[in-house]
């Protein structure tokens, strides 16, 4: 196993290991809300604790996911230009997923 492959391993393991703690934190406090109104829910998000592991857990599961989809594209996308075009996109795409769910918690957490 190379230094690369080695490291991927450990950052898959280790994302999925904070997303088992997070996953729990998410659906103990979601579970704990009186109810799931509107008004409820966005008070939850502007706690700023709540914000704060909110964006963590968005980016975590972000990157997780395209550690993921980084594998199978490389192991089923046989042409060269299409796996390097495909990791690329799924880049892409998964940064801004990330991205935008970390400003779409900070503007109804914060009020940006």
């Amino acid at each position: 196993m190379s230094a690369s492959a080695t490291r991927h391993f450990i950052a898959q393991r280790g994302s999925a290991m904070a997303l088992v703690v997070l996953g729990l934190w998410f659906a103990l406090s979601i579970s704990g809300l009186e109810s799931t109104e509107h008004a409820v829910v966005l008070a939850f998000i502007a706690d700023p604790i709540n914000s704060m592991l909110l964006m963590v857990l968005c980016t975590t599961l972000a990157y997780h996911s395209y550690l993921g989809v980084q594998v199978v594209i490389e192991d089923y996308v046989h042409a060269p230009r299409l796996c390097w075009f495909s990791l690329l996109t799924s880049r892409a795409v998964h940064l801004a997923v990330g991205l935008l769910s970390v400003y779409t918690v900070f503007d109804i957490g914060f009020g940006a």
